[in-house]
């Protein structure tokens, strides 16, 4: 599984809702659609994409923990990022999805948001004994 990550901040300036010093534009978005939008396709086309979705903002996030179960709606202040979006991808091997993900790192996107843009992979697993601790 691919993760991506992204901030209150960044859903906002997508919606059309810039902050005080806004980093993304509606034409950063719009560069930002294209390149996902051909990145799928090329997985699909290579037949490795299984699953990839994109996550609603961090405000319509609930968390629910503890004993008894306390809800809590997003989103919260300790937090500076979330997971935005996922691929799930059915790969011959572990650097094949490293491979994948490193090419995210072409995505257009304002220098602010470049320099902070990550991505992990992570190995889904099917059964406790392959956690591999």
């Amino acid at each position: 599984m691919i993760l991506t990550y992204a901030s209150q901040r960044d859903y906002d300036e997508m919606a059309g809702k810039p902050g005080d010093a806004p980093v993304w534009t509606a034409e950063d978005f719009a560069a930002m659609g294209e390149f996902m939008t051909k990145f799928n396709q090329e997985l699909e086309a290579s037949g490795e994409l299984v699953e990839t979705r994109a996550l609603g903002a961090p405000v319509h996030t609930r968390r629910i923990g503890g004993t008894p179960a306390l809800v809590t709606d997003g989103p919260y202040a300790e937090t500076q990022e979330v997971l935005a979006g996922y691929w799930i991808v059915d790969v011959d091997s572990f650097d094949r999805a490293t491979e994948i993900a490193s090419r995210l790192g072409q995505c257009p996107a304002p220098p602010a948001a470049a320099a902070t843009a990550y991505a992990d992979v992570r190995p889904i697993i099917e059964s406790g004994d392959e956690i591999g601790l």
